[in-house]
């Protein structure tokens, strides 16, 4: 089974290796038109758009290899079954299941490799939007809010403006012990040094002891080490999810929880972020059985079956991922039902295969 194992795998990397780099172009050439107009707004170089896409490439990789998993599952075994291989090895004591396993297994280990790449690609992809300016005006300030902090404040402000990372109209309570507040800040103004952190301008400061006493100070400038928020993270819009890594995600859903926005969306990517490199393993299983359901058809076949099982995939994906957002159903069954859905029909097509 060794030389047959290493066949059926070798033509399974090798048709995954062709899906994976020819579907980031397709990806890429979808972008630039939706983003032609601004790019000419923003008089950008051609140097300057080819050096952002090749910053997004791994987040367009990530996106292809659950579609090049299924090229590579259908053709595969569709051309065994076109070349009579598959009775071969059924006639030699080879059962179906047994002949295409390396295939999960490698199917397995690129939704793992996937995965990996779900950390790198946000990062890649954030100097990708930096090149290209794709800034979100509403990401730029916000105004009269109140949040709770994860350090235990309660902040009231007038303005945040994060071109030059400031507050202004600060209220900064703690709460003590006795669920009282502990301490009282005022300031007219706070900058935010990346790394030094807070430095509150013109205010007061107040501490309340548990007896009630306690005094008040006057100050010019005054650093809070324990308020440790980052401007980012008191906006009422987190940045793009694709600029974030998953625990960057999460930490922004939290805050943003305690803030009162919606945090529906952003859970759904969350979840969504692990449930697309998954989706490689699944689709690979979904497409091994699919791939013998026709003698007939030839390259055809396989790219018919191919096509529609992505734009099934992606309208499911779409339509499960916008009831999530709405707050209709959980984000983890929004963002997993379709995975779910090919799974069981995957292994239903694999049950009807004659082994």
């Amino acid at each position: 089974m060794r030389t047959l194992d290493r066949l059926v795998t070798g033509q399974f990397i090798r048709l995954f290796v062709i899906g994976v780099l020819a579907t980031p172009p397709l990806f890429i050439l979808g972008h630039f038109t939706e983003n032609l107009d601004r790019f000419k707004a923003q008089e950008l170089t051609t140097k300057a758009i080819a050096l952002g896409y090749l910053y997004r490439l791994p987040e367009f990789i990530v996106w292809a290899f659950p579609i090049a998993g299924l090229i590579a599952a259908v053709f595969t075994v569709h051309t065994m079954t076109q070349h009579r291989e598959i009775v071969a090895a059924k006639a030699g004591g080879i059962s179906f299941r047994r002949l295409t396993f390396p295939i999960m297994v490698a199917g397995a280990l690129l939704a793992a490799l996937a995965v990996g790449l779900t950390e790198v690609a946000p990062r890649t992809t954030r100097k990708a939007n930096l090149i290209h300016k794709n800034m979100d005006m509403r990401l730029n300030f916000r105004s009269d809010f109140a949040l709770k902090t994860e350090s235990g404040y309660s902040l009231f402000a007038r303005r945040l403006t994060m071109f030059d990372r400031r507050l202004s109209g600060i209220e900064l309570l703690h709460d003590g012990k006795d669920g009282h507040p502990s301490t009282i800040l005022t300031a007219s103004e706070a900058e935010h040094v990346e790394g030094a952190g807070w430095t509150f301008l013109q205010g007061r400061y107040r501490i309340v002891n548990v007896d009630g006493t306690g005094g008040e100070y006057q100050f010019g400038r005054m650093t809070l080490p324990s308020f440790t928020e980052r401007p980012q993270d008191l906006l009422d819009e987190p940045p793009e999810a694709e600029e974030m890594t998953f625990r960057e995600l999460e930490h922004s859903a939290s805050v943003l929880e305690r803030s009162g926005g919606r945090v529906a969306p952003l859970r759904v990517k969350m979840h969504q972020r692990l449930a697309i490199p998954v989706a490689t393993l699944v689709i690979v299983f979904f497409g091994v059985p699919l791939a013998t359901s026709s003698k007939r058809g030839g390259t055809a076949y396989g790219i018919g079956a191919a096509l529609g099982t992505t734009i099934l995939y992606l309208l499911l994906f779409k339509v499960a991922g916008g009831f999530g957002e709405s707050g209709s159903v959980p984000a983890s069954l929004a963002a997993w039902s379709p995975n779910a859905v090919f799974l069981l029909a995957g292994a239903v097509l694999m049950v009807k295969v004659r082994t």
